[in-house]
């Protein structure tokens, strides 16, 4: 099997790589992305850092590729949808480098409250100024951390040792397991009122950019620090700037920014209350070592043994069971994607139900990927993954429990799962067509057969005439073309679930006016 390392990674990686038996090992780094597209499909593993854009364009052209090694947390250079509809594992390493990019938040924020690099520039210009640079103490400040996750929690420990006031904002964690790590959990809007030092630790996707932006800054304390070691693009810098501006934020120290390199007239960076650094934050001998014996030891294991471990878009199961397993793996996470985005509330248990000869396999591979569709669906500051979903739920409070049975029902197998949160309960059941057709069968009281793939518009109406045609015609006026469309009905109730598979993205003012029509009780976009 051919290896193509075409990133940097440290030689203890590449020792471990070169030593196993059956890999030949190419390290070919700094390649243009056209010399890259013409050798890539003779390879049957790639690893890669940052640099390495794995597109869908050079995937497609990747026609050995088996899996794609990142050394490192984030997967935002690898095309991970493009990656597994060509059926390409794609593995991080979410362990090696959260050490380092906690502790450097740390160095960030007390670089930013001594001033520690103006002073520096200062005396380097052979100046002895003390009164420029009065400094604020840590001891006994609030730190607000938005996202409590890998390294949330190491920022947070560090932060105790310090004898800081931590406060946390992470949507899905139950202030149980926060108080166990000596943090109180808020919502959001208090974290902004209550804290002295905002630090972000959230990936960036469409939920968390611009998190914080003027709004934001509105709600917060005159003073306020901002630390940003995460992603580029949750601060917005524009609004920043003009909170520096403004003195509602007294300093900002950021390690990563919208644009990267940033412009070098970047009047964000020239501000004289900005400390900041080149994405320094998993750049550590430490960090760069251990990513790379991680994605290594990975990357040999697959070959090995089969193993998959660290997946971002598979199961960590056999290929062999993988096969047998695949619609039902399919079904079980299309549901918790589902209830994810059905459900309202924080969930505190979640209840999943094998009938028939489904409960005869392993489970497991089933609950994992129902939580990794649930949690996916539902966090905003978490990259969700099939290893680390059973992890996340478990230390976030949720409950999981299981339950088989080889008696059937209705159907041959069924698959249901119970969703409790703070605001109620919500049942969805799936079934297998034939041999590897998903369909949803049930969502609460509702019986009907829909596909789970799509955006899907669920509208709960009172069972009055005129309802269906009503929304027809307004999504037909607005351009919406209706696909698919699926009746479920409560007589006892009196109240109909409808789910209207759709083509593309409904706007909010159209979800909106559907809101207004006679006799719907509610609507929801939700995307399988």
């Amino acid at each position: 099997m051919k290896v193509l390392v075409s990133d940097k990674l440290s030689e203890e990686g590449l020792k471990i790589l070169k030593a196993a038996d059956g890999l030949q090992v190419d390290v070919k780094t700094d390649l243009p992305p056209a010399d890259l597209e013409k050798i890539i499909g003779d390879y049957d593993a790639l690893i890669v850092r940052s640099s390495t854009k794995v597109n869908a364009s050079l995937l497609e052209k990747a026609k050995k590729l088996k899996i794609v090694g990142r050394a490192g947390i984030g997967v935002d250079n690898v095309d991970c949808p493009a990656a597994s509809k060509l059926g390409i594992i794609v593995e991080n390493t979410p362990s090696g480098n959260a050490t380092t990019t906690a502790e450097h938040t740390i160095a960030m924020m007390f670089a930013v409250s001594r001033m520690i690099p103006q002073a520096h520039h200062s005396m380097k210009d052979g100046k002895w100024d003390k009164k420029s640079f009065v400094g604020r103490e840590l001891c006994n400040k609030v730190l607000g951390i938005v996202g409590v996750g890998n390294i949330g929690k190491i920022v947070a420990d560090r932060a105790l040792g310090l004898k800081m006031q931590v406060i946390g904002f992470d949507p899905f964690l139950s202030a149980e397991a926060a108080a166990q790590m000596g943090i109180d959990l808020v919502s959001l809007e208090d974290l902004f009122k209550r804290s002295d030092y905002i630090s972000v630790h959230v990936p960036l996707s469409e939920k968390t950019k611009n998190l914080i932006n003027r709004d934001s800054f509105a709600q917060m304390k005159k003073g306020v620090f901002i630390l940003n070691c995460a992603r580029g693009g949750i601060v917005n810098e524009k609004d920043l700037l003009q909170a520096l501006e403004e003195g509602k934020v007294s300093g900002a120290a950021l390690d990563v920014f919208e644009k990267e390199p940033p412009p070098a007239d970047s009047q964000l960076i020239k501000h004289p209350k900005v400390v900041c650094t080149p994405h320094l934050g998993a750049s550590t001998d430490e960090a760069q070592v251990n990513v790379a014996i991680e994605v290594a030891e990975q990357i040999v294991n697959y070959f090995k043994t089969g193993e998959v471990k660290n997946a971002v878009n598979f199961p960590s199961i056999s290929a062999e069971l993988a096969k047998i397993l695949k619609p039902y793996l399919l079904l079980a996470e299309k549901i918790g994607l589902l209830q994810g985005q059905l459900s309202e509330g924080t969930p505190t248990q979640i209840t999943i139900e094998y009938r028939g000869e489904v409960s005869k396999y392993p489970i497991a591979p089933m609950t994992v990927c129902v939580l990794r569709g649930l949690l996916d669906s539902m966090l905003e500051n978490v990259n969700v993954n099939y290893v680390n979903a059973p992890i996340i739920a478990k230390e976030r409070g949720l409950k999981v429990m299981e339950s088989k049975s080889e008696e059937a029902e209705d159907f041959a197998n069924l698959l249901t799962v119970i969703l409790q949160t703070n605001k109620g309960k919500r049942s969805v059941s799936g079934t297998i067509f034939g041999k590897e057709n998903p369909r949803i069968v049930r969502i609460d009281n509702f019986y009907l057969e829909a596909v789970p793939e799509g955006t899907m518009l669920v509208v709960g109406n009172i069972d009055r005439p005129g309802v269906i045609g009503n929304i027809g015609t307004l999504l037909g006026e607005n351009k919406v073309n209706i696909s698919r469309m699926q009746l479920g009905l409560d007589r006892e109730s009196g109240e109909a679930l409808s789910l209207y598979s759709v083509d593309g993205h409904v706007e909010g003012e159209i979800l909106d006016k559907i809101r207004a029509l006679p006799n719907i009780l509610s609507v929801k976009e939700i995307k399988l």
